[in-house]
């Protein structure tokens, strides 16, 4: 039987078309063999029908968007609460410093205060005494001659006193010796008095009077107010005097003939005599 050629040229695929449909063919099976593989068992296992696909592809998304984003989520969170805490914490801290400052500063400034106190108490104190002391010594009574004694006693008798007895005491007394008022009072006289040569009279606040006769000098006025214990002469021996000393009377008045016992009257003060 003879062979003839069909119409038109028949000619072999060229090398690249058989390459690229090889390799179709090859890709094609491998995709069908891979997805067979895969799907194979669970096509069998759902009687024909394969879903195993969809049911990882669901696994997966929620694999991605669940558990691993909550866990972003919480850390986020903890890290903003440790933050948080450590600004509540150093908070904490600046205003536990900032009340102990304070408080120390309060009690810096009690501690001032209390000592300025004190020391205002102290110094008052010290003020009142020396006001006290001051008054003390205005209603203080004194010797007229300091350490001395009386040489010649109150109302002892004699030729020398024209009453007949001595109005005062004398009190023991070498020349320019001292002589002190006995309390404060106010200068009624101060001048010769006669007999009494040279002589001071006190007024004192208590209404009673005290005379400093034979005086060899004055050093106050009428009118002067001298306090306990100033110095008001010297001693001496002017007037009816047999020698220097101090002649001491106590009155009840400026003049003669009120006299007192300057004994009584000085122990009556607080005088030892």
């Amino acid at each position: 039987m003879a062979f003839t050629r069909a119409t038109g040229k028949h000619r072999r695929p060229s090398k690249t078309r058989r390459t690229a449909g090889g390799a179709a063919g090859i890709a094609g099976l491998a995709t069908v063999g891979v997805v067979g593989s895969i799907a194979s068992p669970a096509f069998a296992a759902s009687g024909g029908q394969n879903h195993a696909p969809l049911q990882q592809n669901a696994e997966v998304s929620e694999a991605v968007g669940g558990p691993i984003s909550a866990t972003l989520d919480e850390q986020a969170s903890a890290q903003a609460l440790r933050a948080e805490q450590a600004k509540a914490e150093s908070e904490a801290k600046e205003a536990a410093a900032e009340a102990k400052a304070e408080a120390k500063r309060k009690a810096d400034e009690a501690r001032r205060k209390a000592a300025a106190e004190k020391a205002e108490k102290e110094r008052e104190a010290k003020r009142k005494a020396a006001r006290e002391a001051e008054r003390a010594k205005l209603n203080a009574y004194v010797l007229p001659v300091e350490g001395s004694y009386v040489s010649t006693g109150y109302q002892q008798g004699g030729g020398m006193w024209s009453s007949g007895s001595h109005t005062g005491i004398d009190f023991h007394a070498g020349m320019n010796t001292p002589v002190h008022s006995v309390a404060a009072g106010e200068v009624v006289e101060a001048g010769n008095g006669g007999a009494y040569g040279n002589n001071i009279v006190i007024k004192h606040k208590d209404g009673t009077y005290t005379q400093y006769g034979h005086l060899n000098s004055i050093g106050v006025s009428v009118g002067q107010q001298v306090t306990s214990g100033q110095q008001i002469g010297l001693s001496g021996s002017t007037g009816n005097s047999s020698g220097p000393h101090l002649h001491f009377e106590a009155r009840t008045g400026p003049d003669y003939g009120s006299d007192i016992d300057p004994v009584a009257y000085l122990r009556k003060h607080g005088v030892k005599v």
